[in-house]
């Protein structure tokens, strides 16, 4: 656990810390009494719960290999056909419920250097965005996206880092691009994925 710089220490730090030590410090020594209160951890937000899934608790079979994206955990859970490959990875999911599609969908497309283009909805939310945002380092969809039978919705990588672990995307499932890439090579057209 990371703490605050030039964190203050508490009375039951102390006596933890000595007793762990041990070292015996009464209750009533000047020095106990008198340190201040413990800074409080700093808490890293964009860091997933990475709770692990069960496939069979989600898909009948893993035909194609499945895709589980957990919106609550911020985590995708990918899982080979025949079961030799299991993946874990965090993941930016949409930043509000309205903007969340949960169910059963597939992937229909694999694309390695996708363009993006704004959605209606999105343009109206954000009308200052581009039209188009052509293949490259600063594409919302990073280095490669599996597009969803969902209209809209795609797993994709992204070059912002600081996404990935929040509620952040306008829909989509994000990965950092050294995963998508990796997912990209392992997931085929007919893969099945749940968003829940």
């Amino acid at each position: 656990m990371k703490f605050v710089k030039d964190a203050a220490i508490s009375r039951r730090g102390i006596l933890l810390g000595a007793a762990a030590s041990g070292l015996t410090l009464k209750a009533g020594t000047a020095f106990a009494q008198n340190t201040p209160p413990l800074a409080s951890p700093v808490v890293r937000r964009n860091s997933s719960g990475f709770a692990v899934a069960n496939w069979e608790d989600h898909f009948d079979n893993l035909k194609h290999g499945v895709i589980l994206c957990d919106i609550d955990s911020r985590a995708v859970q990918y899982w080979s056909e025949d079961q030799s490959v299991y993946k874990l990875y965090p993941s930016s999911v949409p930043e509000s419920e309205d903007l969340t599609k949960r169910g059963y969908t597939s992937v229909i497309k694999k694309v390695e250097g996708p363009s993006w283009r704004p959605t209606p909805s999105m343009k109206i939310r954000n009308p200052e965005w581009p039209d188009y945002f052509p293949p490259g380092p600063d594409n919302p969809l990073g280095t490669h996206a599996l597009y969803l039978s969902w209209q809209y919705y795609r797993v994709h990588g992204t070059g912002d880092t600081r996404k990935i672990g929040r509620r952040s995307s306008n829909g989509c499932i994000g990965l950092y691009n050294e995963h998508i890439k990796e997912l990209f090579a392992l997931a085929e057209v007919g893969t099945q994925v749940k968003l829940f």
